[in-house]
Order: structure tokens, then C-alpha cells, then sequence
């Protein structure tokens, strides 16, 4: 029992943690983004849309909460022991959404979800961060090789497998995604400009030629509706029930005008976005910009930039290389996003389903949102690596050393 109790103080309680580091004001944000995000589910829900539930987005708050105290006190290096595993477990559960009975489409007609004990999973969301974790400790174990190409073809072989997978579902808006994250992380691993100009300079014209080539009939690349949303984008006109949803989008934004129509009618049925499918999730963008006009949508906005800037702000001051690694990622899944999200919405970018963190509806997006807070925090509270000169420390005695000796910095100081 004693070494038990060793072992969870080490693990949940470690002294290396201060806590005058604990980010109060990240904390504070992502409270309030759970609040507007309930607040407008009541206010869909209160008119034809069923499936705005804020109830139960109270709950999946409750939980994400939980589970963001809970990684919060684990500590990243740790966590980062079993990337393994999370890398075999995780991609495993995408590619039972579309090759095994688990899987399910939920009347989409995409395979992104396994029903486990009456739950709908979509693995993909857990994908997100068990991508970053996994390219963070591969970036961390090459750092004496990062001028070299050898990190950059490890990251591209660790993203591949499940990146196809969820291409097969076909989900790629998420793919986008982990694709973001992967540029993301490369660009702040350190690796040579001499390897990373050269690769830019034949990646981006193969990159338009790409979005050339899936828009041309008779590929098999993309499925009919992503080439239709592609190519309603770029001809709106002559593609106009395409271009149907985010079309009622902008209709139900504009319609709200300066203040909102909440503020002057209340709750009502009559709303322009109830023509919009998902707007508790993909597109609920299109409820603020009715409900809350232009100036609520502005609160928002400044609202999910602080979000962002905390996030970023934990990056800078990670206590080691695999800290700031970790953060990039999570800081650039939560910015790309939220910039996708927003753009479909208002008709700046091609129509594909991301949510907006912690504000759109959904219980596997919040779990992963949460996780990916968790591991945030964590890294904020950690700031002993500095005195052994970081790295990845995983020995508890020299944890302990880094521990006493900033401590004792601190008091001189």
C-alpha cells in the first residue's frame, strides 16, 4: 500500500509541480466558452432544432472538466511513456469505424463512429491528440538529428497510417487537420531551412496541382460530394444547391444585424439557420451571427483569440522541448479549427464539418478538447526542467533535484 501511495504521489502529486503556475486565466476562458456554448445550445434548442441539447452539452462540460483536473495533475512525461500504446489503441478504434461491426455511419453515410456500451465514439477526435503526443516524443528521441531528414520522414511514416484510415471514412476535415498539425510541428521542431525550403518548394505546386486533379471527373480520389463542395466554392453560381447550406449560413449571420435578434424577440421558431443542418455543431456559427448580431459575434471571436494566445503563450514558456512540441500541436489544432469553422460558416472556405472547440456541440470533441487543456496545464506547472538544463526527465530523483534547486531559486530570488 505504501509503495502505491508513493507511486500516485509521483504520478498525480509530483512535487516538481508549482502551483502559483496553475493558468487561472485558461482556466477562466475555457469556462466561459462553456457557458456561451450551452447558453446558445438552449436558445437552438428552444426553437425546431432537437438535437441542441444543452443539457446534455452540460454534462460533456462536466465530464471535460473532470478529465481536464484529472490530466492536469498527470505529468506529461509520463503520459508521453505510453505514446505507444495510445498510437495502437487509437488507430486501431479509426479503422474499426469502417472494418468491423463497431462501426457506424449514424445515417451519414461516412463511417467515423463505433458504438461502445451505447456511446458513439468518433476516434478521429482522440486521433487529434494522440498524433501531436506521438510526433512530440518522436521529435523529442531526434533532437541531436533534427538537421538532418531522417525526423521529418519519422513524422511523415508515424501521421500516414492513421491519416489514410480517416481518409477512408471518409472524414477530411479531419484529415486537414492532423495535416496542419503535422506542418505545425515540423516548422517549430528546429529542423533545418536547408531541408524545409527545398520541401516547400516542391510540396506547394504539387498542392495546387492536387486541388486541380480532385476537382476533374472520372478520379476516385475524393467522393462525389467533396469534389461538389470544391467546386461549388470556387463557382458558386453554377453550383447552387451545393452551396444550399452555407448559402442559409450568411443568410441567417446577416439577418441578425448589429445587436441580434435574442435581445429584441427573445426565443423564437422563426430563425433563418433553422434551414441550417448541424448548426448546434458545424455550423453554429450561423445561430451567433442571428442571435447575438455583429457585436456578439465580435465578444466571440475576442473570446476564442484569448484562447488561442493563452494556448500559444504555454508553448513559448514550456519548460523543455518536448513541453513546447506538445503545445504547438495542441495550439495549432485549437487555431485551425477555429478559423475553419468560422470561414464555412461565413462562406470563406469550402464546406467541411470542424467544430468550434468547446463551444459547438459534440461529447467525443469535448473529451479530446479536454484531454488536450489537461496536458496544457500540466505543462504550465512544470517549470523544474529548466534547472536540469531540460529534456526528457522521467527519473523521479533527478525530477526531485530539478525540483529542489529551483525551488531554492525561487527564494533567493
Amino acid at each position: 500500500m505504501q509503495r502505491f501511495w508513493e507511486k500516485f504521489k509521483d504520478i498525480f502529486l509530483s512535487k516538481g509541480y508549482s502551483w502559483r503556475r496553475v493558468d487561472y486565466p485558461l482556466i477562466a476562458v475555457v469556462l466561459l466558452m462553456g457557458g456561451i456554448s450551452a447558453f446558445t445550445l438552449w436558445i437552438i434548442g428552444s426553437g425546431y432544432n432537437t438535437s441542441a441539447n444543452y443539457k446534455k452539452q452540460l454534462i460533456g462540460f462536466a465530464l471535460g472538466l473532470f478529465i481536464i483536473a484529472v490530466v492536469a495533475l498527470i505529468d506529461y512525461h509520463f503520459i508521453c511513456r505510453f505514446a505507444i500504446i495510445y498510437y495502437i489503441l487509437v488507430t486501431g478504434l479509426v479503422a474499426a469505424t469502417k472494418f468491423s461491426p463497431l462501426g457506424s455511419d449514424n445515417d451519414t453515410g461516412a463511417f467515423r463512429w463505433v458504438k461502445i456500451g451505447g456511446f458513439d465514439l468518433q476516434p478521429s477526435e482522440l486521433c487529434k491528440i494522440m498524433i501531436i503526443i506521438s510526433l512530440a516524443v518522436v521529435f523529442n528521441s531526434m533532437q541531436n538529428r533534427l538537421k538532418t531528414f531522417w525526423p521529418l520522414l519519422a513524422s511523415i511514416v508515424v501521421v500516414a497510417v492513421p491519416l489514410l484510415l480517416i481518409l477512408k471514412q471518409p472524414d477530411l476535415s479531419s484529415s486537414l487537420v492532423i495535416v496542419f498539425i503535422l506542418i505545425m510541428m515540423i516548422i517549430a521542431s528546429g529542423e533545418s531551412y536547408k531541408i524545409l525550403l527545398p520541401l516547400a518548394a516542391i510540396s506547394i505546386p504539387l498542392l495546387c496541382f492536387a486541388v486541380w486533379y480532385v476537382v476533374q471527373p472520372g478520379n476516385n480520389i475524393l467522393e462525389d460530394y467533396q469534389v461538389g463542395r470544391i467546386l461549388g466554392f470556387i463557382y458558386p453560381d453554377k453550383y447552387p444547391a451545393t452551396m444550399y447550406q452555407q448559402n442559409n449560413s450568411i443568410d441567417a449571420i446577416a439577418s441578425g444585424g448589429l445587436y441580434g435578434k435574442f435581445i429584441v424577440e427573445g426565443t423564437s421558431n422563426i430563425r433563418n439557420y433553422n434551414r441550417v443542418d448541424v448548426t448546434e455543431s458545424d455550423f453554429i456559427w450561423a445561430a451567433f451571427g442571428e442571435e447575438y448580431g455583429f457585436i456578439g459575434c465580435i465578444a466571440v471571436i475576442i473570446v476564442l483569440i484569448l484562447f488561442v494566445m493563452l494556448c500559444t503563450r504555454i508553448t513559448k514558456n514550456a519548460s523543455d522541448y518536448l513541453g513546447k512540441m506538445i503545445a504547438v500541436g495542441i495550439s495549432s489544432m485549437f487555431m485551425f479549427q477555429i478559423f475553419v469553422n468560422i470561414g464555412v460558416a461565413t462562406r470563406m472556405l469550402p464546406n467541411t464539418g470542424l467544430p468550434l472547440p468547446f463551444i459547438s456541440s459534440g461529447l467525443s470533441a469535448l473529451i479530446s478538447y479536454s484531454i488536450a487543456v489537461g496536458i496544457l496545464i500540466n505543462i504550465k506547472l512544470q517549470p523544474m526542467t529548466k534547472a536540469m538544463g531540460g529534456g526528457f526527465i522521467i527519473n523521479n530523483e533527478a525530477r526531485n533535484l530539478a525540483v529542489k534547486n529551483y525551488n531554492d531559486y525561487s527564494r533567493i530570488r
